[in-house]
């Protein structure tokens, strides 16, 4: 079982005195990728390996569920109720995190069962969760039968701890706030001084923990974060409010509206590859032996023409292991088929 700690703070720059499990092995290594770099035609180029968190396949939700969990267990829940797609990561690793302290754990997934059982179900259901569909495509049918979830876990005698899709709170946010203290440390050690992070942007937490952490350190730096879920005007909002909400946990001035910048790299839509993220996924993996996923990686890497200036580049990769060694396996079956 993991054991929960409330730190002081992860840095002297950063405190902010909050219960925390730990799961990850960390730092995550940054590392330059020059042969991309070359191929992509851009500044220097340094990737941070989020995608090697070494939880679950985890990649950044691991970092913010050790900050999520460590909070549920310490108001003294014993359920944690969270939801998304079937092929989920925060969901498979919210599962597997339940597990390993003892926590039950419920997933609400939109849609019905799937006929193939993605990876990432297979995971959270070999780790103990139950299971709903919420019978309905569409995505925030979850978010109204979270409550109702957690309403029958109340009646049973539960405790439960509501988590909403994709992780993304202000506790969760603190994980990415102390990641910044983290990558300063490596930048130092490798004389860099970035221009921009750039991330894919889903459900918010992570760019909203990089502003808040990017804010509290003082760095110059620019965060970008590229949607590949929600419209730009909605993800900014959403990221303002969580990053603002983890800065006064920081006790650190909140950000101001130029310091949270999004660019739209939905491309045809959520959960449909882009052609130019497609190109970049071969590239990263020609070129690097770099795996990213189809569908929110390669779409934010693909947008670094259009935010990249003349400094170096820090892609913050944010993982979809599994989800992207799955896709890669139906397409050789599709087309032996």
């Amino acid at each position: 079982m993991a054991v929960i700690r409330c730190e002081d703070g992860p840095t002297p720059e950063i405190r902010a005195a909050s219960p925390r499990i730990h799961l990850a092995q960390l730092p995550t290594p940054l590392h330059r990728v020059a042969a991309l770099e070359r191929a992509v035609e851009c500044p220097p180029l340094y990737v941070k390996r989020d995608d090697l968190t070494g939880f679950a396949f985890g990649g950044n939700k691991v970092r913010a569920l050790e900050y999520v969990v460590g909070a549920a267990l310490a108001d003294g829940c014993d359920v944690l109720i969270t939801g998304g797609g079937p092929s989920s990561a925060h969901c498979m690793t919210a599962a597997m995190a339940a597990h390993v302290v003892g926590m039950a754990c419920v997933l609400v997934c939109y849609g019905e069962p799937p006929a193939r059982q993605p990876a990432a179900l297979a995971m959270a259901l070999t780790a103990g969760a139950r299971v709903r569909f919420t019978g309905d495509d569409d995505r925030t049918s979850v978010d109204h039968q979270l409550e109702v979830v957690a309403a029958d876990e109340r009646a049973s005698g539960r405790h439960p701890a509501v988590v909403p899709r994709g992780g993304a709170t202000a506790s969760g946010s603190l994980a990415y706030a102390a990641a910044v203290a983290e990558v300063s440390t490596q930048l130092s050690q490798l004389d860099v001084e970035p221009d921009l992070f750039l991330l894919a942007a889903g459900s918010g937490g992570t760019q909203a923990g990089l502003v808040a952490g990017t804010i509290a350190t003082g760095a110059s730096w620019r965060v970008v974060g590229a949607t590949v879920s929600r419209p730009v005007d909605e993800c900014a909002k959403r990221v303002t409010a969580l990053a603002t909400a983890c800065t006064q946990r920081l006790g650190v001035r909140p950000p101001a509206a130029h310091e949270v910048i999004v660019v739209d790299a939905r491309g045809p839509g959520f959960g449909e590859p882009s052609a130019a993220g497609r190109r970049c996924a071969q590239l990263a993996a020609a070129t690097e032996g770099l795996v990213l996923d189809d569908v929110y990686t390669a779409k934010a890497l693909a947008e670094l023409p259009t935010v990249a200036r003349s400094g170096p580049v820090i892609f913050w990769h944010t993982g979809g292991t599994v989800s992207a060694v799955t896709g890669a396996v139906v397409a050789g079956e599709e087309q032996h088929s």
